[in-house]
């Protein structure tokens, strides 16, 4: 869906791939699982453009659900992959991770899990290249994303900035719906490496105007930054 012009978003609330279509083209951020890649087209389709048109896809962390299509996209179309380096490794599955899951409830897990496998959870293709940037790079790509490392839920964990859209990707970061419980509203995603360095890093946010406030998983949020901090840190303690 278009979320404003120039935004849109494919999957949904347990798991969202973010579009930047700009007249130079258009930056995926974050590539989902596997099956997103037939939404993609689809989207694309809808709003006139096609696979040609994308630059290149930029990454928040190289978890398994943000990495799905990106090996696809990149070995058939030739689109650059981008991510931080300190989540290089994971991203092309040379180094094992074993977050802590948290708390959880018995529907919302299974929900995750089936909707996982559904979209090709079970047949990750890991790209075996990817291009690196550094904390506060502004990327060469359409919209002009602007990274901010936000070091805690992995070691490459980062939020990207696009003014050009009024939108503020904030990964795991954080999350509005926990994909384990199904407890809505901002709050500590699961599966973090740091859960004390995640909430520490959301200080960086802190006097950005980004109308739009988008994890990777659960609702956009459109309350604001300082109210998005505020109610978090309320939840985190």
């Amino acid at each position: 869906m278009e979320l404003t012009p120039g935004l849109h978003r494919i999957g949904n609330r347990i798991v969202a791939v973010h579009l930047v279509v700009t007249d130079d083209g258009i930056t995926v951020i974050d590539a989902g699982f596997a099956g997103h890649y037939t939404e993609l087209r689809s989207e694309l389709k809808a709003a006139g453009r096609s696979l040609d048109d994308v630059r290149g896809i930029v990454l928040t962390h190289g978890d398994d659900d943000h990495i799905g299509f990106a090996a696809r996209l990149h070995e058939e179309r030739g689109v650059p992959i981008f991510v931080h380096p300190a989540d290089a490794e994971r991203t092309m599955g040379r180094e094992r991770t074993n977050p802590p899951w948290g708390s959880m409830r018995l529907g919302a897990t299974v929900g995750f899990l089936a909707y996982g496998i559904s979209e090709g959870a079970l047949r990750i293709r890991r790209p075996q290249e990817v291009s690196t940037f550094a904390d506060g790079d502004t990327l060469d790509l359409p919209g002009s994303p602007q990274i901010i490392a936000l070091p805690g839920h992995s070691p490459g964990s980062v939020a990207i900035h696009v003014p050009a859209v009024g939108a503020l990707f904030v990964g795991d970061a954080l999350t509005t719906r926990h994909v384990l419980t199904g407890r809505t509203g901002p709050q500590p995603a699961p599966f973090t490496d740091d859960p004390a360095a995640a909430a520490h890093s959301l200080a960086r946010l802190e006097g950005l105007d980004a109308p739009w406030v988008l994890p990777g998983h659960g609702d956009p949020w459109k309350g604001g930054v300082p109210d998005l901090l505020a109610r978090y840190r309320a939840v985190a303690g």
